[in-house]
């Protein structure tokens, strides 16, 4: 159970309707008081939260850096968020039944950004929220913004990306279907509106990198990860080793793949191995092909984010499938 006096401050705080900057540093004091963080003392600070009360700014920098340190860094093994964890998040957020709030989102945020593995339900949560918020014009991307409904901004494109690329989301490194999917939809649903322009260079890449499946490496399971908890927990291994991998992987297509391998000791050894197998996926097979010709296809309609995903497709793939040529004649 939570500390009976964490749960005695956050009622009272709700009685008063606000948590002040010294509430912040108490509650920072209850929680962390004994170097440990607990899904008890997380579910309180959702408790406060769904009060819609007035905070402190410094309670927007406590509640995502707390749920973060219960997923993440109190995790066994370190770094690898759980399946029970995840729906534990997902529930907690959704326990009150209204719709994500900006200060729920930022914490998935955390926890993708600092997990080195994570469910892929955690992720597609995340970007349902972003999704939702958009097509409705309410919800945690748009608060205390004026931002018309259909329209995706600058700030949405860039939380997008956020989750895309975290690193912790299915499928390591490559973005997997249900994201590409997730993608499509979010584009066909605002095909006639004037998005950041920022939107339709995320959707070519992202797609693009689902389709010739430039994965490359992935963390490992977390049953393996277990058994290799020393080896992570060894100075720079983590920095040196995967997470290099990931920032240098999303820095330049296929080209920063092949560049991750060459500037990552612990992986050079696989380097030409991994460039041929590299070099076999940059080709979009019959069945990326098809279900590409499908999606594009569904509404009737080539439109301009979709020519865009295919001059990518062309310009970084060396083999193009017959399936695609009809649509690359018509991406000019």
């Amino acid at each position: 159970m939570a500390k009976p006096d964490l749960n005695e401050f956050v009622t009272a705080k709700i009685a008063s309707g606000q948590v002040n900057e010294d509430d912040v540093i108490t509650l920072r004091r209850f929680i962390y008081g004994d170097m440990a963080v607990s899904l008890d003392e997380g579910a309180a600070l959702f408790r406060l939260n769904d009060a819609e009360l007035t905070y402190a700014g410094t309670w927007y920098e406590l509640f995502p850096e707390a749920i973060a340190d219960i997923l993440v860094n109190q995790a066994r093994p370190e770094g690898y968020v759980s399946n029970e964890n995840a729906a534990w998040l997902i529930g907690q957020i959704e326990a009150d039944g209204h719709v994500c709030s900006r200060t729920e989102l930022d914490a998935v945020l955390h926890v993708l950004e600092k997990a080195r593995e994570a469910p892929e339900s955690l992720e597609q949560f995340a970007l349902r929220t972003v999704s939702t918020s958009v097509i409705s014009g309410k919800g945690a991307t748009r608060a205390g913004n004026d931002l018309q409904p259909g329209v995706i901004s600058d700030g949405e494109v860039e939380i997008l990306r956020r989750v895309l690329y975290a690193g912790a989301g299915c499928g390591g490194v490559a973005i997997s279907k249900a994201e590409a999917e997730l993608l499509f939809d979010l584009n066909d649903a605002t095909i006639e509106s004037e998005n950041a322009p920022a939107w339709s260079e995320l959707f070519s890449k992202a797609v693009a990198n689902h389709l010739m499946a430039m994965s490359g490496f992935t963390p490992p399971s977390r049953d393996v990860a277990l058994a290799r908890e020393d080896w992570l927990n060894q100075p720079g291994g983590y920095e040196r080793g995967l997470g290099g991998f990931f920032r240098k992987m999303i820095s330049g297509g296929v080209s920063g793949i092949r560049d991750s391998y060459a500037v990552n000791d612990p992986f050079a050894a696989r380097g030409a191995s991994m460039e041929a197998e590299i070099a076999a996926n940059e080709t979009v097979s019959e069945g990326e092909a098809s279900w590409l010709v499908e999606r594009i296809g569904r509404d009737g309609v080539l439109h301009e984010n979709e020519k865009a995903l295919l001059r990518f497709i062309r310009e970084e793939s060396p083999n193009i499938h017959p399936a695609l040529r009809p649509l690359m004649d018509k991406a000019v």
